[in-house]
């Protein structure tokens, strides 16, 4: 095969697992407002979730549906008490809950062989490395379609209301009975569920995970991707997955064939911060607007309000 287009079906992968993640980050930031800097923490519970039920001899699909389920339960416990604070507060806890537990993975080794790490035998095609390939970038393609049509219809749905309603005034939310403590730990436990499902597709395709493929930079990263494609926009996550990958790919085959007066890792950092930078004070919204809720009753009123439209 092609070594390019390994490489290009590799980062396409890359690409898929990482958006399922950013759709989980717009769930709880984009439409609720809720500021999760422990994205890492639900990646890597997912991760090795299924690292651990694949070695104890589960069917991979049934890992996979179980590291799902376990992320959004370590979601839920989580948000109990940090879902009360103040915004701030609530980032602070979820970065601190993150790096507790990657150094808890690191410092033992009973269940999960510590700094060492897990391998993960491969499920697809074993031995057969082209077609193993191709079977994970259907897979995580088929999941990340599923996750965008769930986050379409829960953006517009009685429930997303709530969420953006959450999100724009929380005091307004209470006034029409609507209780934000059960709402905001629901979105939690959404979001934390499909982070898991991101880190256990990323444990099966890499085939080996270790506390050091979870630091916190993969946060910042998945914040990177929300920021750049635009809060509140399935499309916009996506799309900023996308360029965020393919940004990170590119800078790294750039010093193979450009001499760099710094360390390429660097200059990548200080790059992704100018990005940020500029796309916040240039365009805030993100590459991609904010999408406008969609339902049955909405199209009804803009025909009544615009007949022509018909």
């Amino acid at each position: 095969m092609d070594p390019i287009l390994i490489y290009g079906i590799n980062a396409l992968v890359y690409i898929g697992i990482f958006a399922i993640v950013a759709l989980s980050l717009n769930a709880e930031y984009g439409y609720t407002g809720l500021a999760n800097f422990g994205k890492v923490a639900f990646f890597m519970i997912g991760a090795y979730s299924y690292a651990l039920l694949v070695q104890a001899g589960v069917p991979w699909p049934v890992a996979l549906a179980l590291a799902t389920l376990i992320s959004s339960i370590f979601g839920l416990l989580v948000s109990l008490p940090a879902i009360r604070l103040r915004e701030d507060y609530l980032a602070i806890v979820t970065l601190t809950f993150g790096e507790i537990l990657r150094i808890f993975i690191k410092s033992e080794d009973w269940l999960a062989n510590g700094v060492w790490g897990i391998s993960i035998p491969p499920v697809f095609a074993a031995g057969n490395f082209t077609a193993g390939l191709w079977m994970n970038l259907a897979l995580v393609f088929g999941l990340l379609a599923v996750c965008f049509v769930f986050m379409t219809l829960l953006a517009n749905s009685p429930f997303g209301r709530i969420m953006r309603a959450l999100r724009e005034d929380q005091i307004a939310a209470d006034a029409i009975g609507k209780n934000r403590i059960t709402y905001k730990s629901q979105i939690f436990m959404i979001g934390s569920a499909m982070a898991g499902l991101g880190g256990a597709l990323f444990a099966n395709f890499v085939g080996y995970i270790a506390p050091e493929s979870f630091l916190p930079i993969i946060t910042f990263t998945i914040w990177m991707m929300v920021i750049l494609g635009g809060p509140a926009s399935n499309i916009g996550v996506i799309v900023g997955a996308a360029a965020v990958q393919l940004f990170e790919r590119g800078t790294i085959i750039l010093k193979d064939y450009v001499t760099l007066p710094i360390d390429p890792t660097n200059l990548q950092n200080i790059l992704f911060g100018v990005i940020i930078i500029t796309i916040l004070m240039v365009r805030p919204s993100g590459l991609f607007k904010e999408s406008k809720i969609n339902t049955l009753g909405t199209r009804r009123a803009m025909r009544w309000l615009n007949p022509s439209s018909k």
